[in-house]
């Protein structure tokens, strides 16, 4: 065991002042496991009682709620540096197999998110999937999803990293396709099992290249060799940095890297909340915040390109929600926005602002697809043309929509604006090209944001009721996750006020004090403003686009900007050359396998064929009718006509018999004499 390991440049005496977290520490692993015995035994007894799905699921997540809780106050209170490995087995001599758990400020963050938003999913998605085909087993892989997700964050090397990034993403298309009786929905999962693949492969070279130059897969031992600047790690530590950075990319559904997202809202609901609030698209970002000291130092280079995507992804995403009719992808595109800032302000290097970002983003994101599942679950419609007037019908619904609206928006003093801020000031005072046309950009953005979701709430909310059935509040089991997660998007910006109160920087940067965090010691008042400013100026121009009630939706919704909004109805047309490239690639790929196929595996099999058929006709005619036949023939023939002539001394006569009896024993004796 190793409690105490160095990370970035902070001091090992450092290092022994914070606490090892005794017990809870120790046995973090417990978390880890849980899930996966959860999912087992809801499989095992599901089918037969079938509500236990969820209160299996449930239980067990609420004890990892209460134990990541447990281990966020310690780290807040004492500060908590423990890492376990378990040794499972060697690849050559330096390179060992481990498997284990990190308790660290960042891990710990995220333990507390993972619990906390998990938790409230799983109990609202006890109500929403209630009546529905495969309920035990959705809550097996909605298990799955939070386990895969903890083990990435726990992983003390990048092997385990690794396998728990591939099972997040396999438990996500299983819960993307969890209708998969509609063609559209599987394809949805494939798509994003695919595309994530892709990036993947970026991420597991990038892993081998650190992990050679380090000679280690432990995380610590890559960063202290990235710290330290070996002779190994600098031969590869750029290009290392750029690949793990693709696979970030993938999971984090950066431009052009994006597209699987917004198809992934075929799943149910509370699977796009937990997706995108506490799993999956945050594992790229937990991945360049773990390894921030290498991106901070020999890894540099690739820092400019990671900001630059993530500004690009802010902006453009940001704009498709524009044009969206269905909630749930106006939400989607809005996921994809956020991460780009997180994305910027990692590569801007400002590692405090991203992951607070992050943390903020976790809960209001979870309110939005919750409340948005809300209103779907009593219009049963995604489309929001079916809707309009929903606030008088669903009061609680409404208002905590509002809640998260307003947080995401980034206005104060909720969560998001002390968020959103910190990143505007990282950006600023970064060193790094391009950082204030990206710090415009960033500002662009958070006038988009309150734009469209000023538009999503006047085309749901406001206006007369324009679909069919009777909508009606969502069950106590639904609206009290929405109230507590409102209550924590009011809430958790409030950890890190420039200049008042910073305490989130501190917890989360433990074995990491001397990285230069970049984090906003007091307000800019001039980005504060700006920010506000464009924030208010979104919410304005989008009420007075959209908030007049018209006799259909459609008629409400008639803003159109020519050339923009047809490319964003079309997506940039990104899924259409995504199309054709695999088109272009599958067609004559298709053909060389088929010409392959037919002209050489073909002619190789039937030769092979035509040499047995003959080498069989050999085998039949002369081994086996001349040689094996006629020999066994021939012993059959000796033996029959042996016994004819041996029958011929079966007379009946016991006479005969007596004598031959007697001539036999006197031809034994004169012959046992004769041999005396």
């Amino acid at each position: 065991m190793n409690s105490f390991i160095k990370l970035g440049a902070l001091a090992v005496e450092e290092v022994k002042e914070l606490s090892t977290g005794g017990w809870a520490a120790e046995n973090a692993w417990i978390m880890l496991v849980l899930p996966f015995v959860s999912a087992l035994a809801i499989l095992a007894l599901g089918k037969r009682k079938k509500l236990w799905g969820s209160r299996i699921a449930i239980g067990m997540m609420s004890y990892v709620f209460l134990h990541g809780g447990w281990l966020w106050y310690l780290s807040i209170t004492q500060g908590v540096v423990y890492e376990k490995a378990v040794s499972i087995g060697d690849v050559g001599q330096n390179f060992h197999l481990e498997w284990g758990w990190v308790v660290d400020g960042l891990s710990s963050m995220m333990y507390f998110v993972v619990g906390t938003v998990a938790l409230l999913v799983f109990i609202y998605a006890s109500s929403y999937m209630k009546g529905e085909k495969r309920y035990a087993g959705f809550f097996a892989s909605l298990s799955l999803f939070a386990g895969a997700m903890l083990v990435l964050v726990a992983s003390p090397n990048i092997v385990q990293l690794i396998v728990g990034w591939e099972l997040v993403g396999v438990a996500s298309y299983l819960l993307i396709g969890h209708y998969w009786e509609n063609k559209e929905n599987s394809s949805a999962g494939m798509k994003a099992f695919l595309v994530n693949k892709v990036a993947d492969v970026g991420l597991i070279i990038g892993a081998i290249m650190v992990a050679v130059g380090a000679g280690s897969f432990r995380i610590t031992e890559i960063l202290h060799a990235a710290e330290e600047g070996t002779a190994g790690m600098t031969k590869v530590a750029v290009a290392g940095a750029g690949l793990l950075f693709i696979g970030a990319m993938g999971k984090s559904a950066q431009f052009p890297l994006h597209v699987w997202l917004p198809d992934a809202m075929a799943g149910p609901t509370p699977v796009s909340a937990l997706m995108h609030a506490a799993t999956m698209v945050t594992a790229g970002v937990y991945l360049l915040a773990r390894f921030f000291p290498l991106y901070e130092g020999l890894g540099e280079p690739v820092r400019v390109y990671i900001m630059w995507i993530g500004a690009i992804t802010l902006l453009l995403t940001g704009l498709l929600a524009l044009v969206q009719t269905d909630l749930k992808k106006v939400l989607a595109y809005s996921t994809l926005s956020q991460l780009g800032y997180m994305v910027t302000a990692m590569g801007a290097g400002a590692y405090t602002a991203g992951i607070f970002h992050l943390f903020t983003h976790a809960f209001f994101k979870a309110l939005l697809f919750l409340a948005a599942g809300s209103v779907i679950h009593a219009v049963h419609s995604n489309d929001m043309t079916d809707m309009g007037g929903i606030r008088k019908f669903m009061p609680t619904t409404y208002k905590t929509f509002l809640i998260g609206s307003i947080a995401l928006a980034g206005l104060p003093p909720l969560a998001g604006f002390f968020s959103k801020d910190e990143i505007l000031v990282g950006i600023d005072i970064a060193n790094v090209t391009g950082n204030q046309f990206v710090l415009w950009t960033a500002i662009a953005g958070a006038f988009i944001t309150p734009l469209y979701m000023t538009r999503a709430i006047a085309l749901t909310f406001f206006g007369s009721y324009k679909g069919h059935g009777e909508p009606h509040e969502a069950p106590k089991t639904m609206t009290i996750p929405l109230v507590v997660l409102a209550a924590l998007s009011v809430v958790a910006g409030w950890v890190n006020i420039p200049g008042v109160y910073t305490g989130f920087a501190t917890w989360t940067a433990q074995r990491a004090e001397e990285m230069d965090l970049h984090h906003a010691e007091s307000f800019d008042y001039a980005l504060l403003t700006a920010g506000v400013v464009a924030a208010l100026l979104g919410v304005v121009v989008g009420w007075r686009l959209w908030g007049k009630d018209a006799e259909t939706q459609e008629a409400r919704d008639t803003f159109e900007i020519p050339v923009l909004y047809p490319l964003l109805r079309n997506k940039y047309y990104l899924d259409d050359f995504y199309l054709w490239l695999v088109g272009l690639i599958k067609g004559p790929l298709a053909r060389f396998v088929d010409w392959v196929n037919s002209y050489v595996i073909d002619t190789i099999v039937n030769a092979i064929g035509a040499m047995m058929v003959g080498l069989g006709g050999i085998v039949y005619t002369v081994l086996d009718q001349k040689g094996i036949d006629l020999f066994m023939n021939g012993l059959a023939g000796l033996a029959g006509g042996s016994g004819g002539k041996l029958r011929l001394l079966q007379t009946g006569r016991v006479q005969q018999y007596a004598g031959a009896f007697v001539l036999g024993a006197v031809v034994l004796v004169i012959a046992f004499v004769a041999i005396g």
